[in-house]
């Protein structure tokens, strides 16, 4: 398989997402390199973090001992993680002619404080037009597995987030595969990420080259 439709991503944005236990943090590493080895400048950032600021607010959303947060708090804390991320990291590399590469963006916030969580995708959607300032992904690739699976694939010691139970996460995957089908971020890609990794990951460039390829086209 030629590799020359990466050239293309020159200056995109695209975020890799997911249920914890997706496997999506691998296929994230697999694919960077893959596109530094072909000659691309690759932004990495990962949410919540990517930046000074976004690494301490992370240490309090993840913290277990955190567990009276409320959801409006919990949803706020990404965004501003995400809003410093964009200024400090998304929007500079973009404008310098980088693909960026985010593990995780509003897509996981429609899904876990959204259908799993149960606020409202409008109320959501409002907070994050205005933490993204406009810079909304080209892409969003969801790597899609059932809740049993993923729970075989966490590490032991469980962060906030993944302790939440089977059933919470069993609403996360339907709110990854609800938003894919509406669209409500733009262009989706979902690839199912219950096969052996090799696998995930040629599925993955094969979904990726046609997603470039309309891409183009529509251009």
């Amino acid at each position: 398989m030629s590799d020359s439709w990466i050239a293309q991503l020159a200056g995109k944005f695209i975020v890799f997402d997911g249920p914890d236990g997706s496997g999506k943090s691998t296929q994230f590493s697999h694919f960077a390199r893959h596109c530094v080895e072909a000659g691309l400048n690759v932004c990495e950032v990962r949410e919540p973090g990517g930046t000074t600021i976004g690494e301490q607010i992370r240490s309090i959303l993840l913290d277990p001992q955190n567990s009276d947060m409320t959801l409006r708090c919990e949803m706020m804390l990404y965004m501003a993680s995400r809003a410093q991320l964009i200024e400090q990291r998304i929007r500079p590399a973009l404008a310098d002619g980088a693909l960026v590469l985010a593990d995780r963006f509003i897509s996981s916030t429609l899904a876990y404080q959204g259908t799993a969580g149960g606020m409202s995708a409008e109320e959501i959607m409002t907070v994050g037009t205005v933490a993204v300032g406009g810079h909304w992904p080209d892409l969003t690739v969801v790597f899609d597995v059932d809740e049993h699976v993923a729970a075989t694939r966490l590490n032991p010691l469980l962060d906030r987030m993944e302790q939440k139970g089977a059933e919470f996460h069993r609403r996360v995957r339907q709110g990854y595969l609800d938003q894919a089908e509406r669209g409500d971020l733009g262009e989706y890609l979902v690839v199912d990420a219950s096969m052996e990794e090799p696998l995930v990951f040629a599925s993955l460039l094969a979904g990726l080259e046609r997603a470039v390829q309309s891409m183009v086209i529509e251009q």
